[in-house]
C-alpha cells in the first residue's frame, strides 16, 4: 500500500516541478515585454493574457504537488497540538465532507467548460486580438483529476494513521528551513573553528 501512495506523491511531484518552469517562462515573457515596451517602445497586447494564464497554469497545477507535500495552510492553530490519530480523523472528517465534493464539482464543470471552451475556438476578450484561451481552460479538470487523486491518497494516509497512531511517510522534495536546525548548525560550526 505505502508503494502506491509514494508513486501517486512521485506523480504529483513530477508535474510540480515540470510546472515549476513556468515560473522561468512567466519571467522571461514578463521582461521580454518590459524590454519591448520601455526601450523599443514597441508594447504587446497578448503579453498580459499569456502572463495570467502562465500563472494559472502554474498556481492549478502545483495544488496536488502542494498537497503530496502537506504545504497547505492550515488555519487551526490547535491542529499541531492534536495527537496524529486526533489530526488524521479531523482531516478524514474534512475531506469527505468539503473535498471530494469540491474537487470534484471541479472536475465535471471543468470538463464541461473546456469542452465549450475548444468547440467554440475560444479567445480571450482582454484584447482585440487576443490569443486562445481554450489550452488554458483545458488545465482546469486535468489539475482537479491530479488533485482528486492526491486527495484519495490522503484519505488513505489518514485511514493508516488512526489505525497505527502515526502518519505514514510521504515522498521528500524539499524541505522548509528549520530554524533551530540552522541555529544549531552555526554553533556547532563556530565551536569547530573555536577549538
Amino acid at each position: 500500500m505505502q508503494k502506491l501512495l509514494l508513486s501517486v506523491d512521485r506523480l504529483s511531484t513530477y508535474v510540480g516541478q515540470f510546472f515549476a518552469y513556468a515560473i522561468a517562462i512567466l519571467t522571461v515573457v514578463i521582461c521580454w515585454e518590459v524590454g519591448s515596451r520601455y526601450l523599443f517602445n514597441n508594447p504587446h497586447d497578448w503579453v498580459f493574457d499569456v502572463t495570467y494564464m502562465l500563472y494559472g497554469v502554474l498556481f492549478m497545477m502545483a495544488g496536488a504537488y502542494t498537497l503530496a507535500k502537506n504545504g497547505h495552510v492550515r488555519g487551526d492553530v490547535l491542529y499541531g497540538f492534536f495527537t496524529p490519530r486526533t489530526q488524521a480523523t479531523l482531516d478524514l472528517i474534512l475531506y469527505i465532507i468539503f473535498f471530494i465534493p469540491g474537487v470534484v464539482a471541479l472536475v465535471y464543470a471543468g470538463i464541461f467548460f473546456a469542452a465549450e471552451s475548444i468547440a467554440i475556438n475560444e479567445h480571450t476578450t482582454q484584447t482585440a486580438n487576443g490569443p486562445p484561451i481554450w489550452p488554458f481552460k483545458i488545465f482546469i479538470p486535468v489539475a482537479g483529476g491530479l488533485l482528486l487523486l492526491q486527495g484519495f491518497v490522503e484519505i488513505i494516509r489518514c485511514v493508516i494513521c488512526i489505525k497505527e497512531g502515526e502518519w505514514p511517510s510521504r515522498e521528500q522534495d524539499v524541505e522548509e528551513v528549520d530554524v533551530d536546525k540552522l541555529k544549531a548548525m552555526v554553533s556547532h560550526e563556530d565551536e569547530k573553528k573555536g577549538a
